[in-house]
């Protein structure tokens, strides 16, 4: 039996993680989201702008027997046309019309997995995905990108077998102090969208290979 600990951070004190609830617009569609990272857990514990504190809910998720779709393992551009099949990075006619062919060349069929587990997409990741849509960033620049933006790896518990193999540890819950970890996550933020707007702004930018000449 192989075990994982992960964090899932929020603002409710009590979660039951359940089989078919979960956004479906969140990165990789509806599922319980998780990250081995306890430190992130927190920050994203106290994301929203709600000015409370947050829970912290430490798991440990049997995997034998699960079917894992790592992103890390796959080209960036794969990843991409996951998170296009759920989120929107730009509302135009183009992006409608060219991210639905970007997902039919790139995209993977992620039906058949019990968890995905990848990158998750934090605010800087939109200012990349937009200025991407928009020909302003070519693709040898674009994982250098994504990796400034410190997104930090999830874990997606998609199937109903996934699910049944995630167990709390009760004791493991903390509370997050809304202040001290709200100003981190902004920070993270700030600091990661200074960098990118450097590297888009640099010579090794050439703008060649951009999202339309990829489709």
């Amino acid at each position: 039996m192989k075990k994982i600990t992960l964090f899932h951070g929020t603002s409710e004190k009590i979660v039951v993680p359940t089989y078919g609830l979960g956004e479906k617009k969140h990165d990789y569609g509806m599922g319980f989201y998780l990250t081995g990272n306890i430190d992130l857990a927190k920050e994203w514990a106290v994301c929203k702008p709600n000015v409370t504190n947050g829970w912290v809910h430490q798991y440990e998720l049997d995997t034998d027997d699960l079917k894992i779709l790592n992103f890390q393992e796959k080209d960036v551009l794969s990843w991409l046309a996951e998170l296009m099949k759920h989120r929107d990075a730009a509302d135009s006619k183009r992006y409608r019309m060219l991210s639905k062919r970007f997902i039919d060349k790139y995209g993977i069929d992620t039906s058949g997995y019990d968890v995905i587990k990848g990158w998750r997409a934090n605010a800087s990741y939109f200012y990349i995905a937009k200025e991407f849509v928009r020909d302003n960033i070519d693709i040898d620049i674009l994982e250098e990108l994504l990796s400034l933006g410190g997104l930090g790896i999830q874990y997606c518990i998609k199937s109903e077998l996934a699910y049944s193999k995630l167990q709390e540890v009760k004791e493991g819950l903390l509370s997050v102090d809304y202040t001290e970890f709200r100003e981190k996550y902004n920070q993270r933020d700030i600091s990661a969208r200074q960098r990118m707007r450097e590297l888009v702004d640099s010579d090794a930018n050439k703008v060649t290979k951009v999202f339309s000449t990829l489709l």
